[in-house]
C-alpha cells in the first residue's frame, strides 16, 4: 500500500466535516489531539483552515489515538459531530493541548450548548469507539509519518508552513509541475525509460536518413584551455570518457555504502548476492571465450559480464507487488557486487597504451586524497577537486579514466551516523531560541526569519545524519539517471540497421547474445544453489528458485555496462554488430525474465507463498 495515496476517500455518514460538505477540494486531516505532532501542526493547520474557510474546500477530519488522551479527545470530537457542526468542540480540544478527562469533556460540551446527557451517552457508546479504531487502523495502515495531512487523496509531505499548504490545496501551474516532476524522477522505472527513449532516438536518427548529422554531433571537438594547455575532445570522448566517470564515482559511493552499512556489510548478507554476482561474472565470459576460442575477437570476454542496474531495478519494479521485496534487496546488492567485479575488469584489462608518468602523478594525487581521508576532512569539495585532476592524469596515463570517479568515491571518507536525538534536541533548541529572540507567540502569524549562524547549525546538524558520501550521491544521482546515462545511450547507440553488416553467426556476436541472455541466468542460480548446497548462504523469506531464475534472465540485460566495454574492446564494424547483440541479448532477457516473474509470482501465491531454500 502506498503511504502516499490516500485509500479511504471521504465518507459522508462517518467524516467528521470541518468544511464546505460539497467542495471541490477535499482535505482530510488525520488527527491525534494528544500527540506531540498534533501539538506542533495545530497551529499552522489551524490558520490554513480560516484562510480556506471561504474557499471550496471540503475539511474533513478523522480523529483517532494512539493512547488513553487521544482517544478519549476523539470520541468527544465524533459525539460533538453527532449533534451539530463539530467546529467548535474541535477548537476547544486543540486549545486543551491535550489534558483531557470524561468530565472536562462533558463540561466543554455544555459551555458549547450541547445536550449533555446525548453527549455523554455518545462519548462511550461502542459505534464511537469503532469509528475511532477504525480512523488509528487507517493511518497505522498508510505509514502516514509526515503531517498526517492528505489533500485530494495525496500525502501532503512538504512544509509545515501556512503559505505552503494554501499552495498545496490550490495548486497552481508550479505546483503541479514539481509534483508531477518528483512523481516520476521518484518513480523505480523511470531511469530506465529515459534510458530506452535514448537508445529509440539513436536508432530513429541514423536510420531515419540522419546519419550524417548524428556522427558529425559524436565527432564535434570542444576543449578546455588555460594558458598553453588544452584539453580537446569530441563529444564522443567527452561522453565516455568525461561523463561516465561520474557515473563511475555514483556506482563507487554505491559500492561503498553497501560494503560500509548496507547488504554487502556482514558475510550472512553478503555471501547470496555476491556468490551470484561472481557465478553471473564468470559463467558468461566463460561462454563468451568458448565461442571465440583462438580468434582476435576473444579480448572482447568482459562484454556480457556486465548488468544494467536501472534496466533490471525498473523492470522489476513495473511489475510491482509480484516481486518479492527480498529480491529487489537481494538482486540490488547482486548487481552492486556486478558493478565492482567489472570496474576491476575495466580497469586492469581495458586500458590502452599505459604512460608510466601520468600514472605517477595519479598516484600522487591519490596519496593526498588518503591523506585528507586519515585526517578525517568531511568536505566533499577537496575530494572532488582533486578528483577532476585525478580523472585527467589517468586519461593521460593510458588506464580507462573512468577509474578515477570510483576511486573519488573510496577516498571520501566513512563515519558512523550521528545521533538523531541529539541532532532533534539541537534543532529544537536553536528554533527555541529564535522564537525567543523573536517574541513570537504560537499560534501568532508573525513572520520571522531565521540567523544565518542558526541556520548554518542547523544544516550542519542535519547533514551529520548521513555519511559524506550520501550527500554526493543524492546530488548526482538524478543527473547521472537523467542526463549522463541517456547521453551516453545516445550518444553509442546509433547503429544502422537496415543493410547492416551485422552477422548472427560471427563468434564475437554468438558470445554476446548467449553470454547475456543464457550464460548470466546459469551462472547466477548456479552459483546461489552452490552456496545454498555448501551452507554458505540461505534464500531470503519469500525467495524461491524460481524467482532467482527470473532474476538471473533480468540481468542479463546488459546494455549500458556492456555497451561500455564493448566501446573500450572494439571499434568500427565490429563494434556496431556488437552493439546490436547486446540490444538484441538484452530484449531476449528483459522479456524472459518478466515472464518467469509473472509464472513465478503466480505459482507462490497458489502456494501460498512461503520460504524455500533447496
Amino acid at each position: 500500500m502506498d503511504p502516499k495515496i490516500l485509500q479511504h476517500a471521504y465518507d459522508a455518514r462517518a467524516d467528521v466535516v470541518l468544511g464546505a460538505p460539497a467542495g471541490s477540494v477535499e482535505v482530510v486531516w488525520y488527527l491525534d489531539y494528544a500527540s506531540v505532532p498534533t501539538e506542533r501542526q495545530r497551529g499552522f493547520l489551524s490558520l490554513t483552515f480560516e484562510d480556506i474557510g471561504g474557499e471550496d474546500t471540503l475539511v474533513v477530519v478523522r480523529p483517532y489515538g494512539r493512547g488513553k488522551q487521544g482517544r478519549l479527545a476523539a470520541r468527544a470530537l465524533v459525539a460533538a459531530g453527532n449533534q451539530g457542526p463539530p467546529g467548535p468542540m474541535h477548537r476547544a480540544l486543540l486549545a486543551e493541548h491535550g489534558d483531557f478527562s470524561p468530565q472536562a469533556l462533558i463540561e466543554l460540551a455544555g459551555d458549547q450548548g450541547l445536550d449533555v446527557d446525548r453527549f455523554a451517552a455518545d462519548l462511550t457508546a461502542e459505534t464511537t469507539a469503532a469509528r475511532i479504531a477504525d480512523n488509528g487502523s487507517h493511518i497505522e495502515s498508510l505509514g502516514s509519518d509526515k503531517s498526517g495531512l492528505y489533500i485530494d487523496g495525496r500525502q501532503y509531505d512538504g512544509v509545515w508552513d501556512n503559505e505552503s499548504v494554501l499552495e498545496a490545496i490550490r495548486k497552481p501551474f508550479g505546483y503541479k509541475l514539481r509534483v508531477a516532476s518528483q512523481d516520476f524522477f521518484h518513480w523505480a522505472a523511470s531511469a530506465g525509460l529515459v534510458l530506452l527513449v535514448a537508445t529509440v532516438a539513436a536508432l530513429l536518427c541514423v536510420n531515419a536518413g540522419l546519419e550524417e548529422p548524428y556522427e558529425r554531433l559524436r565527432e564535434t571537438v570542444g576543449g578546455l584551455r588555460f594558458g598553453g594547455w588544452s584539453l580537446e575532445l569530441t563529444l564522443e570522448q567527452w561522453v565516455n570518457d568525461g561523463m561516465m566517470a561520474v557515473f563511475f564515482l555514483l556506482v563507487g559511493l554505491e559500492i561503498k555504502r553497501e560494503i560500509v552499512s548496507g547488504e554487502l556489510s556482514s558475510l550472512s548478507n553478503a555471501s547470496l548476492p555476491v556468490a551470484g554476482a561472481v557465478g553471473g561474472v564468470l559463467v558468461p565470459a566463460l561462454v563468451y571465450v568458448a565461442f571465440n576460442w583462438g580468434e582476435p575477437t576473444v579480448s572482447g570476454w568482459g562484454i556480457p559480464m556486465a548488468t544494467d542496474i536501472a534496466f533490471t531495478l525498473g523492470l522489476m519494479a513495473l511489475l510491482g507487488s509480484r516481486v518479492p521485496a527480498s529480491l529487489m534487496i537481494f538482486v540490488a546488492a547482486l548487481t552492486i557486487a556486478d558493478d565492482l567485479l567489472a570496474i576491476v575488469v575495466i580497469a586492469i584489462f581495458y586500458g590502452h597504451g599505459i604512460q608510466v608518468l601520468p600514472l605517477l602523478y595519479a598516484f600522487g594525487v591519490l596519496v593526498a586524497m588518503g591523506a585528507l581521508n586519515v585526517g578525517r576532512v568531511y568536505r566533499r569539495v577537496p575530494y572532488l577537486l582533486l578528483g577532476a585532476l585525478l580523472w585527467y592524469f589517468v586519461f593521460q596515463s593510458g588506464v580507462h579514466a573512468t577509474l578515477a570517479g570510483v576511486l573519488t568515491a573510496m577516498a571520501i571518507p566513512s563515519r558512523k551516523r550521528g545521533s538523531l536525538t541529539g541532532v532533534a534536541a539541537q534543532a529544537s533548541a536553536v528554533f527555541a531560541t529564535e522564537l525567543a529572540a523573536a517574541k513570537v507567540q504560537p499560534g501568532a502569524r508573525q513572520r520571522v526569519g531565521i540567523s544565518a549562524r542558526a541556520l548554518d547549525g542547523l544544516q550542519e546538524a542535519i547533514e551529520r545524519l548521513r555519511a559524506p558520501g550520501f550527500h554526493l550521491q543524492q546530488a548526482i544521482e538524478p543527473w547521472t539517471n537523467f542526463l549522463i546515462l541517456p547521453l551516453f545511450a545516445f550518444v553509442n547507440m546509433g547503429v544502422v540497421l537496415h543493410g547492416a553488416p551485422f552477422q548472427i553467426a560471427a563468434p564475437e556476436s554468438l558470445g554476446v547474445l548467449f553470454g547475456l541472455a543464457i550464460g548470466k541466468p546459469l551462472g547466477i542460480v548456479a552459483a546461489c544453489w552452490l552456496a545454498v548446497k555448501l551452507g554458505i548462504a540461505e534464500l531470503a523469506d519469500g525467495i524461491g528458485w524460481p524467482h532467482l531464475v527470473g532474476a538471473g534472465c533480468l540481468a542479463g540485460v546488459g546494455f549500458t555496462m556492456s555497451i561500455f566495454i564493448a566501446s573500450a574492446a572494439f571499434e568500427g564494424q565490429q563494434l556496431q554488430g556488437i552493439k546490436v547483440s547486446i540490444l538484441i541479448a538484452s530484449a531476449i532477457s528483459a522479456a524472459a525474465g518478466t515472464v518467469v516473474l509473472l509464472w513465478a509470482s503466480r505459482t507462490a501465491s497458489a502456494k501460498g507463498g512461503g520460504r524455500r531454500s533447496s
